[in-house]
């Protein structure tokens, strides 16, 4: 278990919306500093919402010292053109991250939907429901892309907080019982 302070920032990209939120680890204490939504003008061309994105995370970095970025992955979509958009909102904040000097990871929509729920199709308002248990915080936030992002942030702790021998060990354990107890499926 990590006992150290650290403070973990969790993207959730958009150029329409963009969710952030911050979460404070002391030992085994949690708390949520901040959350929030960003709503980009739809005025503004897409270059201007990339500025503005490198800019907010910018922003964010330097007001909360964060040690580590995640961020969510984008889903693959039917529209091409959204996926172009949300891709670049990505690298735009990592690209601010990485200027910083943070640690980026990167977690699919349902790998953080499985860590804070346990189900990896639970919808936006369960992962919100489930982190306002562990968190204990009141009210729901505006946007939901905001509890979204806060859910990034949470992730990232559980996956840093598994010790990897145990993983590892266990991965191999499953494999060596399934060849012993299935002789017949090995392929000489």
């Amino acid at each position: 278990m990590q006992t150290a302070s650290k403070i973990i920032l969790g993207i959730d990209p958009g150029t329409i919306l963009m969710g952030y939120g911050l979460l404070s680890i002391e030992g085994k204490k949690m708390e949520m500093l901040d959350m929030n939504a960003c709503r980009f003008s739809n005025k503004l061309n897409g270059y201007q919402k990339l500025e503005q994105i490198h800019e907010i995370i910018h922003n964010l970095i330097n007001r909360y010292k964060p040690n580590y970025f995640a961020i969510e992955a984008p889903f693959f979509g039917k529209n091409v053109q959204s996926m172009l958009k949300l891709g670049r909102a990505q690298g735009v904040a990592i690209a601010a991250a990485i200027q910083a000097g943070l640690p980026v990871a990167e977690y699919s929509p349902k790998k953080i939907k499985q860590s804070i729920t346990g189900n990896g199709n639970a919808d936006k308002l369960q992962v919100m429901h489930m982190l306002q248990q562990l968190l204990k915080f009141g009210d729901k936030p505006a946007y939901l892309d905001a509890s979204d992002a806060l859910a990034v942030a949470l992730c990232h702790h559980f996956q840093q907080d598994i010790p990897q021998g145990l993983v590892s060990a266990n991965k191999s354990s499953d494999w060596k019982k399934f060849l012993l107890d299935n002789p017949s499926r090995i392929r000489q």
